[in-house]
């Protein structure tokens, strides 16, 4: 399908050449809706199959995780294949690492809550509001998809590289462990996770104010790369937040020669995004309540995959900005929490 071209972040192993990025996530993850929806209604393939079929399902990723990881063209096998080889793995045009990311994981996840949605449906007749709740996973989906322009700038594009901890984790990780909320509720009777009204909207803003923090500091950082690269004009995609592109940003100019911002949400602590992204991992938990710890699985590996990943961050841009990064933390002082860590 045709897309947006995005240039990415100059790449030194490339003697800082920029790559070209082919940003047709959205349109592909539409017609995937789309041809889901028509199948489901015409009685062609029953929508239910995808959770019921789970094990089966998780089985295949888990060994095609396995598999697409070894890579025969390694020098150190134990670290090449865990940590990979190849920044910028390609197949034509098509970057392999944003395929992973866009095209794989996100849309078994939302697969898979719609699934449960209308396996709940069959066996009961009607859905719970835990359903609906579970269903606004479809915003990570939609925020890869309408802001894959967004993703060459990250770390993951940027620093990560092509082996078993990003393949994995995108082909069974991410969509196999983020639901086991949803495998829960396939499994038991909706008493046993029922909570009342106010809960339910205290549940559902908490959700909605994490993702919008989320979606808003994932766009801003990423605006800020391509406006120190003279791009001005952003993809204008649906839906777009308010307060995703920062006018006007303060940063502070490195004798590296990067930019760190602070402005915006990242004035007030490092890491908004991934304090956002953890809350909304702690919600889809938390909405099973106590019933079982199984779903709170998603939200423990998370924190201590953000805590290290934040450990390596931190201590690479010390030894990288030295002196500039002492000033960056005397202004954005906290890690996480603002006011408190």
């Amino acid at each position: 399908m045709p897309g947006y071209q995005q240039e990415g972040l100059p790449v030194p192993s490339l003697g800082y050449k920029t790559l070209m990025y082919n940003c047709n996530a959205l349109y592909s993850l539409y017609a995937t809706m789309l041809t889901a929806a028509a199948l489901h209604y015409y009685h062609i393939f029953r929508l239910a199959e995808i959770i019921d079929n789970y094990g089966h399902i998780m089985s295949v990723a888990m060994i095609y995780g396995f598999a697409v990881s070894f890579d025969p063209h390694v020098g150190n096998f134990i670290y090449d294949v865990f940590m990979g080889a190849c920044l910028n793995p390609r197949i034509g045009s098509v970057d392999l690492k944003m395929w992973a990311e866009v095209r794989i994981p996100w849309v078994i996840v939302f697969s898979l809550a719609v699934s449960g949605g209308c396996h709940q449906y069959e066996q009961y007749g009607y859905v719970t509001p835990v359903r609906p709740f579970l269903k606004t996973c479809v915003p990570d989906p939609i925020f890869s998809a309408k802001g894959e322009e967004c993703i060459p700038q990250t770390w993951d594009m940027y620093h990560e590289k092509w082996g078993f901890m990003v393949i994995f984790w995108n082909f069974a990780g991410v969509p196999f462990t983020y639901v086991y909320s949803v495998v829960y509720m396939a499994s038991h009777d909706p008493s046993n996770y029922q909570f009342s009204t106010p809960t339910y909207v205290v549940l559902f803003t908490t959700l909605l104010t994490a993702y919008y923090i989320w979606d808003t500091s994932m766009s801003q950082k990423s605006r800020f790369k391509m406006q120190t690269q003279g791009i001005t004009t952003f993809r204008n995609t649906f839906p777009q937040l308010p307060g995703g592109t920062l006018k006007k940003p303060e940063f502070i100019q490195t004798a590296h020669g990067n930019r760190l911002l602070i402005s915006g949400w990242w004035r007030y602590f490092r890491k908004p995004n991934y304090v956002a992204d953890w809350t909304m991992s702690f919600c889809w938990g938390v909405v099973i309540g106590s019933a079982t710890i199984i779903p709170y699985f998603y939200s423990v590996f998370f924190i201590t995959v953000l805590i290290h990943r934040c450990g390596r961050d931190f201590e690479r841009c010390s030894i990288k900005y030295g002196k500039d990064w002492e000033r960056y933390c005397s202004i954005v002082r906290y890690k996480f929490i603002p006011g408190i860590y």
